[in-house]
């Protein structure tokens, strides 16, 4: 293993030094970029392999974990039941419509399932953890997260733009800005544009959207465990609730409990985005260029559509509520 971790350690450096000199550009995009990067420039000896697989698979689970220590259950009350029910239909209209749209449009593999849940709900940490549940195909895997990528960066250019022309307030603002954009960081951007009321409604509606990371994959893992039976077939069948989603609710559980110091959440929080950053350069390790680039045309108009809706769907809900 060791060959593998220290290439992902040397990447991950690397990522995060580009996010330090580049702040518009996240670690987590650095990393998986890297990874793809490394592994087609030829860069990786075979010898990595093993230790690539591990930290795209089991540190990736260890750091969706750490991703509940974000979310407070009083933080998500507070909103009150309107902005939760357009939070639930927001997440459920973007999921099903994209996944829907996806298999339209033919994409193959997991490429619609992942795409719907990276827009619907936190971006490249939602992609990961879907496929803690469905062992994608990795270059299935990177298109997702480089598309929630791509959109993320538009709307940290467009949204601020469009906040007067729309006629939004700014906590107005804020919520669409949280229930639209796709990473917790771009959300970030996104909201500090129109100020301190802007932001603090933006990140508690993101992280709304968050806790529902933990149903809508444990779903997905219950209807292909249901398949799997259907089918007759006597192969390893995946868990009704995955640990790593386990382990998620139990962070969220104990966040709400405010035990946890605050300065110890943002500890766990650098933590949290190094592990994912392992995880994301060892998926994107395993990625060929060439293969990506079969249905990149049809994935890329299905990642804008699934943009352009959520958009949509978040302004409607925003205006009848506020």
């Amino acid at each position: 293993m060791l060959p593998g971790l220290a290439c992902t350690a040397v990447g991950v450096a690397v990522a995060w030094e580009i996010d330090r000199l580049l702040p518009t550009v996240a670690t987590l995009t650095a990393a998986v970029v890297l990874g793809v990067a490394a592994r087609n420039l030829r860069l990786l000896p075979a010898s990595a392999r093993p230790g690539l697989d591990l930290a795209g698979k089991r540190l990736m689970r260890l750091g969706i974990v750490l991703l509940g220590l974000k979310l407070a259950l009083g933080q998500v009350l507070a909103l009150g039941w309107q902005t939760l029910l357009v939070v639930v239909v927001v997440v459920a209209a973007t999921f099903f419509g994209t996944r829907w749209l996806g298999v339209r449009m033919g994409l193959p593999g997991d490429q619609a399932l992942l795409i719907a849940t990276g827009f619907s709900i936190c971006g490249a940490s939602a992609v990961a953890a879907m496929n803690g549940v469905t062992d994608s195909d990795e270059d299935d895997v990177v298109t997702a997260v480089a598309l929630v990528t791509l959109c993320g960066s538009l709307a940290i250019v467009v949204l601020p733009l469009l906040h007067h022309p729309l006629g939004l307030s700014n906590l107005q603002f804020g919520r669409w800005a949280g229930a639209s954009v796709h990473d917790v960081g771009q959300v970030v951007a996104v909201g500090q544009t129109a100020g301190p009321v802007a932001l603090a409604q933006a990140v508690v509606v993101k992280l709304m959207r968050v806790a529902l990371l933990a149903p809508i994959v444990a779903g997905v893992a219950v209807a292909r465990r249901r398949r799997a039976g259907a089918a007759g077939g006597g192969g390893k069948r995946p868990a009704i609730v995955p640990l790593f989603v386990v382990g998620f609710l139990a962070m969220v559980a104990l966040r709400s409990t405010g035990v946890v110091p605050e300065q110890m959440v943002d500890n766990v929080e650098s933590l949290d985005n190094l592990l994912l950053a392992a995880a994301l350069f060892g998926l994107g390790s395993a990625v060929d260029i060439r293969r990506l680039t079969r249905t990149g045309g049809r994935a890329l108009l299905v990642g804008l559509a699934s943009w352009v809706m959520i958009a949509g769907v978040a302004y409607a809900g925003v205006l009848l509520t506020t």
